[in-house]
């Protein structure tokens, strides 16, 4: 009896011993969740879900060797819909329910600016995705911007834009403004009024439009009879491709138009409209041309259009938002190793100070979380014959115009040679 109490006493101390060894080893191989709401369905899904497969690239990647902190990292995303009336409910969830260690933004300004009181009043950092001024108004510490609109971001998005029209000869002297009445074409086109006034340029018109608008019709009847030698639009894709398709209908053809039309980066909306697009100079980010193939952003490329092709119903070629989602995974990666932390305050101290190298080359912070230095990039479609995705492939088609140091042709002005 003796001996079989001894030796079951002796069974339990070894199996407690065991308990305690495994614990820990448990609790590292608890997941580091990042949790975030994705334009997955909707107008803006189509960004959205080329982000996705980037940041799900850089999940399998960082989990292939060994995770973070000897954690596994994982993703958890919700659909917003394209809708910011889903947003504080999302986020609400994967803070309370969830319980995520991270959480950072979806796309477009519309949702981070949605997301912004609850983070604030739960004192996160917050590394947003593509957002147009968000942090003007709320002026939040922990706050950065994945984007390469600047210091000033307004009207960063028609420098270029500008830039090119003031270095044609007769020098443009008119321009008319026409925006989208939500976050993003408030801001853009309020930068672009801006660029004007420093340009000296007359604005003969300057109005906004509601969001649910269809008919664009109208609109371009009335710039047409202001006849500016400019016309900028801030749009979203939607009414992007209502305005384009308008514009050639009407046969208006001011000496250049463009500025800062979202959807003409992804690759559904440039096949939808294909030749429509010659002549148009618009902004843009980033392109596979040679200046701008910084460390690693080929290699991401390569590796997005094979899940891309497996995947379907994603955009085929991730010319824009891949590289960008990819980098700000790229600094919350380098923020964690490096302060061995999941602390918020600690890794936005360390964002704050550091120059972060990525694939959309280095990264560094300025006030109020945007980019220290201004590099977003303005393009002129050109020669495009056909509606396919390889009309598109080649980036000749959209040549880049603004900064010179990026520059990979020439404008073909005015806007009628184009087209």
């Amino acid at each position: 009896m003796t001996r079989r109490r001894t030796l079951g006493w002796l069974s339990a101390s070894l199996a407690a011993l065991a308990l305690a060894a495994t614990a820990p080893a448990a609790q590292a191989a608890d997941p580091i969740k990042i949790g975030f709401g994705m334009a997955l369905t909707g107008p803006l899904a189509a960004n959205g879900k080329m982000s996705l497969v980037a940041m799900q690239i850089w999940e399998d990647e960082v989990n292939a060797k060994g995770g973070l902190l000897g954690r596994p990292v994982k993703l958890i995303f919700y659909d917003d819909q394209s809708s910011p009336a889903q947003v504080p409910a999302i986020y609400s969830k994967l803070l309370d329910v969830d319980k995520v260690d991270i959480v950072i933004s979806g796309y477009a300004s519309t949702q981070i600016a949605a997301a912004m009181p609850l983070v604030m009043e739960r004192k996160r950092m917050f590394i947003s995705l593509f957002g147009t001024g968000i942090n003007d108004e709320y002026n939040y510490g922990n706050y950065f911007s994945m984007i390469p609109n600047g210091p000033t971001p307004k009207p960063a998005f028609t420098r270029g834009f500008f830039a090119i029209a003031a270095q044609q000869n007769p020098k443009p002297q008119s321009i008319a403004i026409a925006s989208a009445d939500a976050e993003f074409g408030r801001n853009a086109c309020e930068g672009a009024h801006e660029n004007a006034q420093k340009g000296g340029l007359k604005i003969v018109y300057e109005k906004s439009y509601p969001p649910n608008t269809t008919d664009f019709a109208p609109i371009v009847r009335a710039v047409a009879a202001a006849k500016p030698d400019l016309f900028v639009i801030c749009s979203y894709p939607l009414d992007t491709v209502g305005m384009i398709k308008a514009m050639n209908e009407s046969g208006f053809k001011p000496k250049m138009w463009g500025g800062a039309m979202v959807g003409l980066q992804a690759t559904v909306f440039k096949t939808q409209l294909g030749p429509l697009l010659n002549g148009v100079v618009n902004y843009d980010t980033w392109l596979p041309v040679k200046s701008m193939q910084f460390p690693g952003s080929m290699e991401l490329l390569k590796k997005y259009q094979a899940r891309a092709a497996k995947e379907g119903g994603v955009d085929p070629l991730g010319y824009y938002m891949p590289v960008w989602a990819y980098a700000r995974q790229q600094v919350l990666e380098d923020a964690i190793t490096a302060t061995k932390s999941l602390d918020d305050n600690k890794l936005a101290d360390y964002i704050r100070k550091t120059t972060f190298h990525t694939v959309v080359g280095d990264v560094k912070f300025g006030a109020k979380g945007e980019w220290a230095e201004e590099r977003t990039i303005a393009v002129q479609f050109q020669n495009i014959k056909g509606n396919t995705v390889e009309d598109f492939r080649d980036p000749s088609k959209e040549v880049v115009l603004y900064p010179p140091k990026f520059k990979s042709g020439d404008v073909i002005y005015p806007y009628e040679k184009a087209k």
